[in-house]
C-alpha cells in the first residue's frame, strides 16, 4: 500500500461526469455547484500513477441562481481526497469568470459545464483557470462502505429492538 498519493489528477470517471451533466442539467435555469473527489488510480485497478475523480459531493445550504452558486464553506469536508470543484454555466459559456477564478485557488481540477450538459459541453481548468485537458475513464468504482446496508437489514434491527423492549416489559414486575 502505497502512503502517499501522486498529486496528478488524471481524469474523470464516467460515472462521475455523467452526475455532474445530468445535475447541471437537473438545477438549470440555476448554475449547479459540487465538490470533486477522487481515489489513486491503482485502486481501481489502473497501472497508471494519479488521481482519478470519482465523486461528486453535494454540499448542503448551497444556494444558486442564474449567474451564480454559493456553498457555505464550512459544510465543505475537509478530505485527503478533495480533487476540486464543478459547477455549471446555465449560458453555455465555457469559461471561468473572475468569480470562478477566486475559487479555483482550492484543488488541482476545476470542470465548468455548460448548457444545453451534453457529453462534450465542459471544460476542465487549472488552478489559474488555464484549460487542461481531462480524460473521461471507463473504470469500475469500488463500492461506498458508508450505507453498506440494506432496508432488510433495518427492518431486521428494528425487528429485534421490538422484541428486546417487548422481552423488558413482560419480566413479571408488573409491567
Amino acid at each position: 500500500m502505497r502512503l502517499f498519493r501522486s498529486s496528478g489528477v488524471i481524469g474523470i470517471a464516467e460515472d462521475a461526469l455523467e452526475f455532474a451533466l445530468e445535475a447541471s442539467e437537473d438545477a438549470h435555469p440555476n448554475e449547479y455547484m459540487g465538490f470533486l473527489r477522487g481515489e489513486d488510480a491503482s485502486r481501481l485497478g489502473l497501472d497508471r500513477d494519479g488521481t482519478v475523480i470519482t465523486d461528486v459531493l453535494v454540499i448542503p445550504g448551497t444556494e444558486s441562481n442564474p449567474t451564480s452558486a454559493t456553498v457555505q464553506e464550512y459544510m465543505v469536508p475537509n478530505s485527503i481526497k478533495s480533487a476540486g470543484s464543478v459547477h455549471s454555466h446555465p449560458n453555455g459559456v465555457l469559461k471561468p469568470s473572475d468569480a470562478d477564478l477566486m475559487t479555483f485557488g482550492k484543488g488541482k481540477v476545476h470542470i465548468i459545464i455548460g448548457y444545453p450538459y451534453g457529453r462534450h459541453d465542459w471544460q476542465a481548468f487549472d488552478r489559474e483557470g488555464e484549460p487542461r485537458d481531462l480524460e473521461v475513464l471507463d473504470v469500475d468504482l469500488p463500492d461506498d462502505e458508508f450505507f453498506d446496508f440494506t432496508q432488510a437489514d433495518i427492518d431486521e434491527e428494528l425487528r429485534n429492538e421490538a422484541d428486546e423492549r417487548d422481552t423488558r416489559f413482560d419480566g413479571g414486575d408488573g409491567w
